[in-house]
């Protein structure tokens, strides 16, 4: 059974719908959990919920700040041993549409952050000689998505930026991995149309939605002693879809 006890885990992006199952997925197995987010109604909320986590409020966009709250986060914790880059956001729009504006707030955010994150972390980390980064990227980083030029980017950067940083400290027992979900449950997909529903479905081999715990479970493999030997990969998790995709581009 994997057993994070007296490791230490950061969780960027702890309040959304996967943020959630990732924390409850880390306590459950006996982590020391440090979740972060920029609402704090909702960090105070999942705070009640896992009484045993310690939460911060942290805009991970700001990133001159990066380091000191990744310096906070280590001396906070005494080390660093898990982080989870799950924190993310869209601004989708056609690209003939699609503003410099909008186009660059996803890329820093999404991209930027998550190697400067990536990067703070992984220096902690080299000192214990051990880590475990894994990074949450999405299917249209493989597949595009209309109106979401920017995103995908975003997302395939993650990708390429995390084999990379694989190929870097494969010899530090420091693993860098990404887990790609597809359509997952969420307030989101909850409030679309009916219609609109069915049609993403019709795109899912298995015929379903995912849940936030799909993700978490490859999340805590990948994060795990289990996993030791897997770096600079991507774990789908989306109920065959991308692979329904790919047959579909020679049919």
């Amino acid at each position: 059974m994997i057993d994070f006890r007296n490791k230490k885990i950061l969780i960027t992006g702890a309040t959304g719908g996967i943020g959630n199952a990732l924390v409850k997925k880390f306590v459950d197995l006996n982590g020391i959990v440090l979740g972060t987010g920029t609402n704090e109604k909702k960090l105070e909320s999942l705070k009640k919920n896992f009484s045993n986590i310690k939460v911060k409020k942290f805009d991970i966009s700001i990133h001159n700040k990066i380091e000191e709250f990744v310096e906070e986060i280590n001396s906070e914790m005494n080390g660093l041993d898990v982080l989870i880059n799950n924190a993310g956001i869209n601004s989708d729009n056609l690209s003939l549409r699609m503003s410099y504006e909008e186009w660059k707030k996803v890329i820093d955010l999404n991209l930027t952050s998550t190697f400067l994150l990536s990067k703070y972390a992984i220096k902690k980390m080299l000192k214990n000689k051990y880590g475990r980064v894994v990074n949450i990227t999405s299917v249209v980083g493989h597949t595009g998505n209309l109106g979401q030029s920017n995103y995908s980017a975003s997302k395939a950067g993650i990708i390429g930026m995390s084999k990379s940083l694989a190929l870097e400290y494969a010899k530090k027992n420091i693993t860098i991995n990404c887990v790609s979900p597809g359509f997952i449950t969420s307030d989101m997909t909850e409030n679309i149309a009916e219609k609109m529903r069915e049609f993403l479905i019709s795109r899912i081999p298995m015929g379903k939605l995912g849940t936030g715990d799909d993700v978490s479970g490859c999340v805590a493999f990948l994060s795990s002693e289990g996993a030791s030997y897997i770096t600079g990969e991507t774990i789908h998790v989306n109920g065959g879809m991308y692979m329904s995709w790919q047959r579909k581009k020679f049919i």
